[in-house]
């Protein structure tokens, strides 16, 4: 027996939650319904932003907005003069739910806890009568004459209007390469760096801006670096990896890095300020404190890796061991070998090709009636609720379309 709706929803995530709740509250009159396969609907929602739920970022200017995807950035530009961070912050407070703008700019809820943002969507869904079916893994998508079927594990739906929010669900990537769409394969985006180096061994846990570049590659990022006890992390690495996503993912993680602990300092910069510590400090040890602003125990760690004792007094730093501190501080070489997934937060670059999408409408640019929002399409974002406004705006704009 056929289930008919007007439209259907695949995928019970972000992106699909959104897209029904916007279109319902246009027109009221449309049955609409969300598969889900998984039995929980939002669990992305929740465990995102370490249960916080980082739903945007304050940056309200779409033509800056959009410098945060590597992937997506001139096509996200017409959508975001659309919807844009300003209009979602008034689409969570018109639905009740407040957010904060923390020092990084991210935003949450003032609550602090996801499950706001989930209840939000579910009281909307149930107000709606948007119809969420959960435990539905759709087995095949199909054209009929003026309508989309739907089969599932369960049973055969039929609809007007067909909208995929799958994300990054090879399965539904494959159905749709089957009715002529091209998938740019799938490579992790946001992901640490492993690095066994005895530099950094015992630095667990310490924090510094600096910036970092891939040898023989363009790719360069600055931003605060956390050590841990796998390697490197921390916004720049996590820069790095999502502009760096295919590039490092045809190294098979295995590159060098080149670190400058004193950001946009040069090498011949470094030596003359060292230059000048050594008059201004000459009977001090070196190595018992920063001159630089992070913190000492990283200090003491890259003096000795300039093979410079705990005791030497910077009166008595020869030539070389001068240049070789200068050289640490802004040129350190770090072997990567590997990567570790960024929380549980798991962002691919890849999906839909972005030249097969009309982003006035969002819709299949081959099949009429069939919409993508949020990330089943190529576009990601680096970490800092961007990643969440892609899946808001484009499920918002889909909405304005199929109404």
């Amino acid at each position: 027996m056929n289930q008919n709706f007007d439209i259907i929803i695949v995928g019970g995530g972000a992106a699909g939650f959104f897209t029904a709740i916007n279109i319902v509250e246009k027109n009221p009159n449309l049955k609409v319904a969300i598969l889900e396969r998984g039995q929980e609907v939002l669990t992305k929602v929740r465990i995102s932003g370490g249960g916080r739920c980082n739903v945007t970022h304050a940056c309200f200017v779409p033509n800056d907005l959009v410098k945060f995807y590597p992937r997506g950035e001139k096509e996200l530009r017409g959508p975001f003069h659309q919807f844009c961070s300003g209009d979602t912050i008034e689409w969570f407070s018109n639905h009740g739910v407040e957010l904060k703008i923390e020092d990084d700019g991210r935003m949450f809820p003032v609550s602090n806890s996801s499950q706001t943002i989930i209840d939000c969507f579910l009281n909307a869904t149930h107000k709606l009568g948007i119809q969420t079916l959960t435990g539905q893994s759709v087995q095949s998508i199909f054209k009929a004459a003026g309508y989309w079927k739907v089969e599932t594990n369960h049973e055969t739906f039929a609809c007007q209007k067909l909208i995929m929010t799958t994300g990054s669900n090879p399965k539904i990537w494959e159905m749709l390469e089957n009715i002529g769409h091209t998938i740019v394969p799938a490579v992790p985006s946001l992901f640490t760096f492993n690095i066994k180096d005895t530099r950094i061994k015992e630095l667990m846990g310490v924090s510094a801006m600096a910036t970092v570049n891939v040898k023989d590659t363009k790719l360069t990022a600055t931003g605060p670096l956390l050590i841990t006890h796998w390697g490197m992390s921390g916004p720049g690495i996590l820069r790095l990896s999502a502009w760096g996503a295919r590039i490092l993912a045809d190294k098979k993680y295995l590159f060098i890095i080149h670190v400058n602990w004193l950001n946009e300092l040069t090498f011949e910069e470094a030596t003359a300020i060292l230059k000048d510590l050594k008059l201004e400090h000459s009977k001090k040890a070196v190595s018992k404190k920063s001159p630089f602003e992070f913190p000492n125990r990283l200090w003491e760690s890259l003096v000795l890796a300039s093979e410079i004792s705990e005791e030497t007094k910077w009166a008595d730093l020869n030539k070389n061991q001068l240049q070789n501190l200068a050289n640490q501080l802004t040129n350190g070489a770090f072997q990567v070998n590997g990567k570790s997934t960024f929380k549980e937060e798991f962002v691919t670059a890849g999906g839909i090709d972005l030249k097969e999408i009309n982003f006035k409408t969002m819709e299949s640019k081959f099949h009429e009636n069939l919409y993508f929002a949020g990330e089943i399409v190529n576009i990601d974002a680096i970490t800092g609720g961007f990643n969440f406004q892609n899946a808001w705006t484009s499920g918002y704009i889909v909405a304005n379309a199929v109404v």
